[in-house]
């Protein structure tokens, strides 16, 4: 009895005694040097690509420890890099991730450097242990095997190899920034500088940095094994036109890598293109040196990108966006196919910047062409989301191009922006055709010849349409007057459609919170730009929830509807668009005329 009850205590003391910490060398089977051991004049070395596919090692010269310098509770070691070819070049973009060992035990990866034009190659490491945490967050089986983090014999026990710049970053914060991630160059294949131009201070916001004639992208098979300081890159567009960011591999096993020691987008969970990738050459500069490097050989896809890196699995698909863009109307007509990572962050610039590249490479561009084009968004378990449009130049100073590349993207941040569904895009498909005119119109006036009418009479409105450098286009538009007209003004709006969608459209704060069927369902209802619209307007209030419109409905009934605003999102405008008659164009239309009529 006795016995059976001291057991019995046994048995609950160890299920309630606190869970046993699994080291970082128990948990992943692999020896980490951890950050208490770190002393000035500790010697490690580094391994990092210059050119080619073998790591080449590089001498590192540890100097301290920075306590929370990457942010709370995230110190950063800071080195010297030492060597005849990273005293050349600097702390090198594309150099982040290059494992640095202290008696083959790993410390971890260098990741940052310090401002630019430094005379030193100072960098500062991630520690191992970091880097490791972002295993946690994926959903595979939790151990990783120890014989990716041996040095590889091959590469030898060299030392030291890295750095660039100093000069401090003054931003319009008003500090100085001196510690910054090593930059992870984008390089854009395919593209030309004009793209670049517009579109690199959107890239650069999410924390990538652009280059031109840095590199390509391809499926060429590349032998060489994965090992601790092989280049590896992570693939944004790939196909006519082609997207890369390359870094620096930490740690590889069988089944995944960990690389960069710092983030590419900060995104968490994504599903990033992942390829081998050869280093042509090492640029350097006293400004930022930098790797030029083919992405080679498709290996998997990243999907963590976390504070301390990104990881990597091996074998796995990456869901990418299938898009084919169709350009006729030209004795050479064009097709241009590539695929586009599915990201909410980077996924709409990503796609502006390739359609606009793909338009104004052509030889046909000019400052007249005017684009005709319908297509379709295909969004999986969702209808597609029709794009028809006609775009002409303006007096504006945006390319044509631009406008089409803005249009296309602004369609896809509403897609992506919506909080209840995660949307999978399953392919987009465009068509143009190209008109070598400027086929634009503005709408000069709109009349009637009555100033009263009744209830369900029909009456005509004419209007005058000015096509750039052309005569006068008079077009007749039959409009009848509802039934439920009340007595009164009714204000008649004659516009484009980019207007009328203006008077109707829900404000953004209320379209965030959209459900995705019914974001779709409104960008569905958007007007063509190539009619011209008849709009009669009540003064009665219209709601709309989520998608769906109630015109002219009384106060009380508002008043009933308000108590909704905190189930649905429900948007209320002060009139009503209560009929609507149009006719097309074969123009661009733009302007807007406002008539009022008495209704008796």
């Amino acid at each position: 009895m006795f016995r059976r009850a001291i057991l019995s205590y046994l048995s609950v003391a160890f299920l309630l005694a606190p869970t046993a910490v699994v080291s970082v060398e128990a948990q992943y089977n692999v020896d980490v040097f951890p950050v208490s051991g770190i002393r000035a004049g500790l010697h490690g070395v580094a391994y990092t690509v210059f050119e080619g596919t073998k790591p080449e090692p590089v001498d590192v010269e540890m100097l301290g420890v920075l306590k929370g310098m990457a942010g709370p509770k995230s110190d950063v070691i800071l080195a010297r890099l030492h060597g005849e070819k990273v005293e050349f070049t600097g702390v090198v973009a594309g150099m982040s991730g290059s494992p640095v060992y202290i008696d083959g035990k790993l410390v971890g990866a260098l990741a940052y450097r310090i401002g630019a034009f430094s005379k030193e190659p100072i960098a500062g490491i991630t520690p191992a242990a970091y880097m490791f945490e972002i295993n946690e967050f994926d959903n595979a089986p939790t151990s990783i095997s120890a014989a990716a983090t041996t040095v590889n014999p091959a590469v030898g026990a060299g030392r030291t190899a890295t750095p660039n710049g100093v000069t401090a970053d003054v931003t319009t914060s008003g500090y100085v920034n001196l510690l910054q991630p090593i930059e992870t160059p984008l390089a854009f294949s395919g593209f030309s500088e004009d793209t670049l131009g517009l579109f690199a201070d959107r890239f650069a916001f999410s924390g990538l940095v652009p280059v031109l004639g840095a590199g390509s992208v391809s499926d060429t098979r590349q032998p060489e094994a994965l090992q601790p300081g092989s280049a590896v890159s992570a693939v944004l567009v790939r196909g006519d036109m082609n997207i890369a960011a390359t870094c620096t591999v930490t740690y590889v096993d069988a089944t995944r890598l960990l690389a960069c020691g710092h983030p590419l987008l900060q995104s968490g969970k994504v599903d990033i293109a992942m390829t081998k990738a050869t280093v042509l050459a090492t640029l350097p500069s006293s400004m930022n040196s930098f790797k030029i490097v083919n992405a080679t050989e498709p290996v998997g896809a990243f999907v963590q990108d976390r504070r301390s890196g990104i990881m990597g699995r091996f074998g796995q698909q990456p869901d990418m966006i299938p898009v084919v863009l169709n350009v006729g109307g030209t004795a050479h007509p064009k097709q241009f196919r590539f695929e586009v990572l599915n990201n909410p962050k980077i996924t709409p610039t990503a796609i502006m910047a390739t359609l606009f590249n793909a338009l104004e490479g052509m030889n046909e561009y000019g400052e007249d062409t005017t684009y005709r084009l319908n297509g379709s968004i295909e969004v999986q378990g969702y209808p597609d989301v029709d794009v028809q449009n006609m775009y002409a130049p303006n007096d504006s100073a945006v390319p044509t191009a631009m406008a089409i590349a803005t249009s296309i993207g602004e369609r896809f941040t509403r897609i992506y922006e919506n909080l209840y569904d995660t949307p999978r895009i399953a392919g987009v498909r465009l068509n143009f055709e190209l008109l070598p005119e400027r086929r634009s119109a503005r709408l000069e006036s709109a009349r009637t010849d009555v100033t009263e009418a009744r209830p369900g009479q029909t009456i005509s409105i004419e209007t005058m349409l000015r096509p750039y450098r052309g005569e006068g286009m008079v077009q007749q538009i039959p409009v009848t007057i509802p039934a439920s007209t009340p007595k009164g003004t009714l204000r008649i709006l004659v516009s484009d459609g980019e207007t009328l969608d203006r008077v109707k459209r829900v404000p953004p704060a209320i379209s965030r919170k959209l459900a995705l069927g019914s974001t779709i369902a409104l960008l569905n209802k958007e007007h063509s730009n190539t009619r011209v619209y008849v709009s009669l307007m009540e003064p009665n209030p219209q709601a709309m929830v989520s998608d769906n419109v109630m015109p002219t409905l009384p106060l009380s009934v508002i008043n009933v509807m308000d108590g909704m605003r905190s189930t649905q999102e429900m948007f209320v405008v002060g009139e009503s668009a209560t009929s609507e008659a149009s006719v097309p164009v074969d123009y661009v239309v733009t302007g807007a005329q406002v008539i009022t009529l008495n209704i008796r």
